[in-house]
């Protein structure tokens, strides 16, 4: 019954997402000319990382990023629904909750699960059946491209594993490169058939998990041509594209990153080294002359270029001056796979050469799955809101009336948060199975996730089988994305948490079993279950 739910809810939003694609019909800006977008995603960034806030003040060499943040808008209360990749790029591309996904290993998970959505690496974008970015703007007339990190969208090329080839083979040998290259296309297409007129130089996953030890090596230069290209091709007419860095994700390490091959890409190697950013050799001398040092700001430079290198092209075109750049780190570094503020707290600059009303900072509470509608409001796209679960925030850029959100809610793995206020309620829920399982389940569901992890070339990351669930995954002791903050907060175990943000930032006092707060809790459990039942599955409402 949980399944038939989950499956009827994700129906009916497809019937009603067509039934609005036909009522709010797009229409072109009302000065008719359309604003070109890049929506830049970069990879686990850190607020550390950026110069225009504190953290960061003077430790990075960005002077591309640096002119964003001083030429648009940082958004300050800049939040995420699902703190990792897979998930966070469906919310950004589709502008609905990643809880909504109908790919068949989101539903047979749900099953798995007793009607429970799990939302974590699982949640893809079906090719010719979720409505993406691009989709909704090839309705308006643009001219569409992705380029770079994938991770979301469903690809024969990841499904299909009878073709993959082994962690050890050669990139040279003529049959792995014919492979290479045929998995590079079947994702291409699949991302066509996406809403992407062009999608080229991808990645469909990190480098480290490509499947391929020789090609685990980081290439800015190849993503950032494969966004020349795009623009050079489109510039004379609207254009939208999805530009994703797998930078500053790891690998860092300068032999896996800037000192490795430069010919080498995703679908093997290059005939010979790229010749589009700042020569690969100047990056380390560039960060000492800066008075700085380390793997990360080195990669960071290298990410920059990439990012001057769009605007240069974009000068070079005379597009500049009739473009928004909406530049996003995926998710929050500091609890990434959980749902603590360190991991739903993330980093946005809306950026366009004339700069918006509010100034430079824009303090409304938004959320990745608002980029979409307010990416397409800008464009001209009627009734933006009312095709997904996000909504425009483009009325707070031009210091507008802008209607925040009352609470703010977030999902991930085994649990659901929502944010009202001051106070913060998060619920962790297992399904019967899983608290019941015997030290020999638990220890065959241990073994297969460090099997898989090896597989990649990869470690284990825990071996103890008692230890209990993290949040994220379903296994013992957690998994890879939630390993740096799994038993770390004091609570990090107990059911259901409470807490007052204002009092308590990092989320150190469990407030749920204070009888002081005891009608506090069942309001925000009431909050929770507002969004629950409006949601496809089964989670625990009371």
């Amino acid at each position: 019954m949980n399944l038939k739910k989950y499956i009827y809810s994700g129906l009916g939003l497809a019937i009603a997402i067509v039934f609005a694609s036909l009522v709010f019909l797009p229409k072109k800006s009302v000065n008719g000319e359309q604003p070109n977008i890049i929506f830049f995603i970069a990879d686990d960034m850190t607020p550390e990382m950026f110069n225009c806030l504190p953290e960061g003040r003077g430790k990075n060499l960005t002077p591309n990023l640096d002119r964003l943040a001083r030429e648009g808008v940082f958004m300050a209360n800049q939040r995420v629904v699902s703190p990792v990749c897979t998930p966070s790029r469906y919310n950004s591309l589709t502008g609905n909750y990643a809880s909504r996904a109908i790919n068949a290993e989101f539903l047979e998970d749900t099953e798995k699960n007793e009607g429970q959505t799990v939302v974590n690496f699982n949640t893809h974008i079906v090719p010719g059946k979720n409505k993406t970015m691009g989709s909704y703007f090839q309705e308006l007339g643009y001219k569409t491209g992705f380029v770079g990190k994938n991770h979301v969208v469903e690809s024969l090329s990841q499904i299909n594993d009878d073709d993959k080839p082994d962690l050890y083979v050669d990139p040279n040998d003529p049959k792995v490169k014919v492979g290479l290259e045929h998995r590079h296309h079947l994702l291409q297409e699949d991302i066509k058939k996406c809403g992407f007129d062009f999608a080229d130089n991808l990645y469909h996953n990190n480098p480290s998990w490509l499947g391929v030890k020789a090609l685990n090596a980081q290439n800015m230069d190849w993503i950032a041509q494969g966004g020349l290209r795009f623009i050079e091709t489109y510039k004379d007419e609207p254009f939208l594209m999805y530009f994703a860095t797998t930078l500053p994700h790891d690998p860092l390490n300068p032999e896996n990153s800037y000192d490795a091959d430069p010919r080498i890409t995703a679908k093997g190697f290059l005939d010979k080294p790229l010749n589009v950013l700042p020569a690969r050799e100047t990056l380390k001398s560039r960060i000492k002359e800066a008075g700085l040092e380390g793997k990360k700001v080195t990669n960071l430079l290298w990410l920059d270029d990439a990012l001057g290198a769009l605007l240069n092209k974009l000068e070079e075109t005379g597009t500049i001056d009739n473009t928004i750049i909406l530049f996003f780190t995926d998710h929050g570094q500091h609890n990434k796979g959980t749902l603590y503020e360190g991991g739903i707290h993330s980093q946005s600059i809306v950026w366009r050469s004339s700069g918006f009303e509010c100034g430079q900072t824009c303090d409304a509470k938004v959320s990745n799955i608002d980029f979409l509608p307010t990416l397409l409001d800008f464009a001209g796209y009627e009734s933006p809101d009312a095709i997904c679960d996000g909504r425009s925030f483009k009325a707070a850029l031009e210091d507008g009336d802008y209607l925040e959100r009352e609470s703010m809610y977030h999902e991930l793995g085994y649990a659901r948060a929502v944010v009202k206020g001051k106070f913060k309620f998060l619920k962790l829920n297992y399904p019967e199975f899983a608290q019941n399982a015997t030290l020999e389940e638990r220890t065959k569901m241990l073994d297969d996730y460090n099997e898989l992890r090896r597989s990649f070339g990869g470690q284990a990351i825990n071996l103890d089988p008692t230890l209990p669930y993290g949040h994220l995954e379903l296994y013992p002791g957690g998994g890879g994305a939630e390993k740096n903050t799994f038993g770390k907060k004091p609570a990090f175990f107990e059911a259901e948490q409470l807490y007052d943000l204002e009092a308590d930032p990092d989320e150190n006092v469990n407030l749920a079993n204070d009888p002081e707060f005891a009608e506090k809790l069942i309001e925000m459990r009431n909050e929770l279950k507002t969004y629950l039942d409006k949601l496809p599955g089964q989670f625990v409402k009371e």
